[in-house]
């Protein structure tokens, strides 16, 4: 493929990161070793394969590499989940198939239920995480702390914002007192009416041309109310949520990339019920930085926090200066992170050695079986 034949405005309307191929190393590699494909973007990620889009609202249907329709094995060989297109990854196609994953900028990643440690890329290539939550019983600071150690964790900007705000009931001033600790931090937070565009002309600053945006949070926050109002339409379907809990049915049944009339990229994503650390965050990007910065000032390394003598994050709790709630939170969440990051060594370590023994049986064969 030769990058001069490409037409690069359609393509950076939907997100495209480079001005040409020689801006990146890796992607001039991948263009040079497939000779005459083309770029696209996932815009859907299925079963049975993938729809791509080089221009807003141009999608056509892909099929996945061969080694990417087998079910991820954990061997050196093997084709983990999260090294497989996602929506919002760049890749290159024939025209049918997709032949090779570009270099991806950033990726919202959890760790994939199961017997074994796997992880799943959430959306690739994100700038800004919309968390969505709602100011009914939907609104839950410590599974918005949960939703940014994972946004942070991929390298992307989270911006935390709280819908319903127009309903009955509905208390923004205390949300937004709860959630000042993660301003102060820097983490932008709003309260809106997702259904008003008025209010929704709040995130503008986030959602330039060329950029591309995520929609995390529980089902029934309000996620696709507000995909409908950034688009100007109603193209997402709404559902009412039950009324003792505010939980919602899941409208949105599979991740997707939209172009938005501003010419920004929108990632609307379904509900997720499962947040687990992939053991790669850093306990800061959860909004934890000062109770990291709190730990750092502990008598003992290696302080628990606690029952310890002088412990600094013990001694903030009891002064009033942090919030007893949120320190559990960050206990909770560094034991977990701690966790997965044993399981993340542990399936590394696996499949070097399973790589050796590999190299080791392949010499063999060919010690046995010369070619001729």
């Amino acid at each position: 493929m030769d990058s001069t034949d490409l037409d690069y405005a359609p393509l950076r309307r939907i997100g495209w990161p480079w001005a040409g191929a020689a801006e990146d190393p890796a992607w001039q590699a991948l263009a040079a070793a497939h000779p005459g494909a083309r770029p696209a973007r996932v815009s859907e990620q299925h079963r049975t394969g993938y729809v791509l889009a080089d221009a807003p609202d141009a999608g056509f249907r892909a099929e996945s590499p061969p080694e990417w329709q087998r079910r991820p094995v954990f061997t050196a060989d093997g084709i983990p989940l999260h090294e497989r297109a996602a929506v919002g990854d760049w890749v290159l196609h024939d025209g049918r198939r997709i032949l090779a994953l570009l270099p991806r900028r950033s990726a919202i990643k959890r760790a994939a239920a199961g017997e074994h440690y796997q992880q799943q890329v959430i959306a690739a290539n994100v700038d800004t995480a919309f968390v969505v939550c709602g100011l009914d019983a939907d609104f839950n600071p410590r599974r918005i702390e949960r939703y940014l150690l994972l946004v942070g964790g991929g390298g992307v900007q989270p911006v935390v914002v709280l819908t319903k705000a127009d309903r009955d009931g509905a208390d923004a001033e205390t949300a937004l007192a709860a959630l000042a600790d993660l301003r102060t931090q820097g983490v932008p937070v709003l309260a809106l009416n997702a259904k008003d565009p008025e209010a929704v002309a709040a995130l503008t600053p986030w959602l330039g041309p060329g950029a591309t945006v995520v929609l995390v949070g529980s089902s029934g926050a309000g996620k696709s109310t507000l995909s409908n109002s950034l688009l100007g339409e109603q193209r997402m379907k709404t559902a009412e949520v039950r009324e003792h809990d505010s939980r919602g049915r899941h409208t949105t049944t599979h991740r997707a990339l939209i172009a938005l009339p501003a010419g920004a990229c929108l990632v609307d994503t379904p509900g997720m019920r499962e947040l687990k650390p992939t053991g790669e965050e850093e306990l800061a990007d959860g909004g934890f930085a000062d109770v990291e910065a709190l730990a750092a000032q502990c008598r003992f390394s290696d302080c628990a926090h606690r029952s310890e003598p002088g412990c600094a994050v013990r001694a903030a709790i009891e002064a009033g200066t942090l919030d007893a709630a949120r320190a559990a939170n960050y206990l909770k969440l560094r034991d977990e992170v701690a966790g997965a990051a044993d399981r993340l060594a542990t399936r590394l370590a696996q499949k070097a050695d399973a790589r050796v023994q590999n190299k080791t049986l392949r010499k063999r064969l060919e010690e046995k079986y010369p070619r001729r």
